[in-house]
């Protein structure tokens, strides 16, 4: 039922996505200082949440719904769209199929609540705030994760990382997906351009490339939630995957460097698609 709603039109946000954020939900619980703390509970709720976390996305950002006044930026308010949009999805389904049938109807309202609370700490635009607050958690070096509340934060944070953690696999997986993601954004940035819409950043196919989008992305958003993520469970696992990430900023920045010598400022891993092929959720404009 999950795999059915994700739109696998979509390069990027579709149910293979889900997958990867699965995998590597599942490789940050079975980490030691989560295995030995984590309740089954705690466990079952990350990976659903995982699994589920970009439920039914429509291809497009946002920013993308709102000012195409998106029926669902009006229904929640222009706030979290996409993530509140998620997270009520995976609650239909998991009403629908009536997994949590035999916990009590108190219980199946906490763990539809949790996920929420999972889901809605991936939106990008509150990055900062779990980071500063994941950053002085660790400053203060007062985790406990005997406390359930202190465990669900850890939790939002392990599915944060998950997230975005692309970069810190190989190059050859990375560059994959750093590839699909960017061609879900020039899709949108087409579509705009068709209706005389603001492009929005990172969109415009003309202005951008992979490795511009990459260096940035890894730069400010990915470095700084890894190098914490280290702190607080500094194993193999983080060390490898900061070592891939590093890598992989060297590869960006010598693609780069690699096109300035040559004065070839195209990006050959894009041709521009036709705009009239819409995300499902926008065909209506």
């Amino acid at each position: 039922m999950v795999q059915e709603d994700y739109h696998n039109q979509n390069p990027y946000h579709n149910a293979v996505h889900a997958a990867d954020v699965t995998q590597a939900m599942h490789c940050y619980l079975k980490e030691s200082k989560l295995c030995k703390s984590l309740t089954p509970w705690d466990i079952l709720l990350g990976l659903l949440a995982a699994a589920t976390h970009d439920l039914d996305h429509p291809g497009v950002n946002q920013s993308f719904l709102i000012k195409t006044n998106h029926y669902l930026a009006s229904l929640y308010k222009n706030t979290s769209v996409l993530e509140n949009h998620h997270w009520r999805s995976a609650v239909g389904l998991l009403r629908e199929s009536g997994l949590f049938a035999h916990l009590s109807a108190e219980d199946r309202l906490k763990m539809e609540s949790e996920l929420g609370s999972l889901i809605l700490a991936t939106d990008i635009s509150r990055q900062n705030e779990y980071l500063s607050q994941f950053r002085a958690h660790l400053d203060r070096e007062d985790l406990c994760l005997d406390d359930a509340g202190h465990r669900h934060f850890i939790l939002q944070m392990a599915l944060k990382c998950a997230d975005i953690c692309n970069p810190c696999r190989t190059w050859e997986l990375s560059k994959q997906w750093s590839e699909k993601v960017t061609q879900e954004f020039f899709h949108q940035g087409d579509i705009e351009k068709k209706y005389k819409l603001e492009v929005s950043p990172l969109c415009d196919r003309q202005l951008e490339t992979v490795a511009d989008i990459q260096i940035g992305f890894i730069t400010y958003v990915v470095e700084p939630l890894f190098v914490e993520w280290a702190r607080f469970t500094d194993t193999r696992l983080s060390q490898t995957m900061l070592g891939y990430l590093g890598l992989n900023k060297a590869g960006w920045k010598g693609m780069l460097q690699g096109r300035a010598v040559s004065g070839d400022d195209t990006d050959p891993a894009f041709e521009e698609n036709d705009p009239d092929t819409l995300p499902q959720e926008s065909r209506e404009l």
